[in-house]
């Protein structure tokens, strides 16, 4: 069984070697069959997965009202305001907010089905997107304070008027039985990845803000401290950016990007492809090779020394596909960064 994340793989490298030596793709799959859909799969596809995010194509200029510096300015006002003791109308041109939760790297999602008939019926998932004051309000009865610093900006639709955020709420286990009655529920990334139909490109699209929340997220829980001094860091610019605390430093911090390559390392004498396990993949579960590019390294060097560091072969000829972004933790087995 060729499981769907190492046929994404193939997207990045392709590397040949006439080694016997290899653990290859079994005869009794129809090796012609699987490995000729694997390749023409990478040189077909016309999106990646986690790419394209439709929400960040372009940031809006400072005075915009939908970008980062005046929506967050916005948020501020929206937060302050108590809709049972206040009748303040909304700041002017204000855009409309809607908020994705993240539990531990999990967006919330929901599903619904479509079709005519029994027959035709096909799931599909939507992400939970809820508005500002209902994610105050599921917060606020766990006793939670929805502040601006703990919301992330995530983009903007300017045809719709609309700003996207994030926000972690990873210690809220008494959120979770409140959205489960409204139909949500948190879901892997993975999981979502493999339902959705890669053909629809407004799903896709979903999977690539899911996927840029989440690397955010992360990041913003992986940069706590600042790594000059150790003070505390404080979220800027809307949460793209985090600052040091500290006064005499006020070192400025951005997102990190982790370079990695993944490769399918195949023998076109023979049409057989190498492919590795770990012990904690489950039964029949195989992955193409993959790891960090070191620094001073260029992406062929990269795949040369990974791949004889991972199996013992040396490649030949090495042949770039392409590049996506991967919204998972940092490790060479869990993420690819553009």
């Amino acid at each position: 069984m060729v499981n769907r994340a190492a046929m994404l793989s193939v997207s990045l490298f392709f590397s040949s070697s006439s080694s016997s030596h290899l653990l290859f793709l079994s005869k009794t799959l129809t090796k012609r069959t699987c490995f000729s859909s694997l390749a023409t799969m990478s040189i077909n596809l016309n999106a990646h997965a986690f790419a394209g995010n439709p929400i960040r194509s372009k940031t809006p200029k400072a005075h915009d009202p939908l970008s980062p510096s005046s929506a967050f300015q916005s948020l501020k006002t929206h937060l302050l305001q108590n809709p049972e003791t206040t009748s303040l109308p909304p700041p002017p041109k204000s855009p409309l907010f809607k908020v994705l939760p993240f539990r531990k790297g999990r967006p919330l999602a929901s599903s619904s089905i479509t079709g005519n008939n029994d027959d035709d019926d096909v799931p599909s998932w939507h992400l939970g997107w809820i508005s500002l004051p209902d994610c105050k309000n599921f917060l606020g009865k766990c006793g939670v304070d929805l502040t601006e610093d703990s919301l992330v900006y995530l983009g903007s639709k300017v045809e719709d008027d609309v700003v996207y955020w994030a926000v972690d709420v990873s210690g809220e286990s008494r959120l979770v039985p409140e959205l489960g009655d409204k139909q949500f529920c948190f879901v892997e990334l993975r999981t979502l990845m493999v339902a959705t139909d890669w053909s629809d490109s407004i799903a896709m699209g979903e999977l690539a803000i899911a996927g840029h929340a989440r690397a955010l997220l992360e990041w913003h829980n992986l940069s706590r401290f600042c790594g000059h001094c150790g003070e505390k860091t404080i979220p800027k610019e809307a949460g793209r950016r985090k600052q040091c605390s500290n006064e005499s430093c006020k070192k400025r911090i951005y997102p990190r990007v982790d370079p990695v390559v993944i490769m399918l390392v195949i023998d076109r004498e023979n049409d057989r492809a190498l492919l590795g396990r770990q012990s904690r993949f489950v039964p029949r579960m195989w992955s193409c090779l993959a790891g960090f590019i070191e620094p001073g390294e260029s992406l062929e060097e990269a795949v040369r020394r990974e791949t004889y560091e991972e199996a013992g072969i040396e490649v030949g000829e090495v042949v770039y596909h392409s590049s996506q972004p991967w919204p998972g933790k940092h490790s060479s087995n869990d993420c690819f960064e553009e």
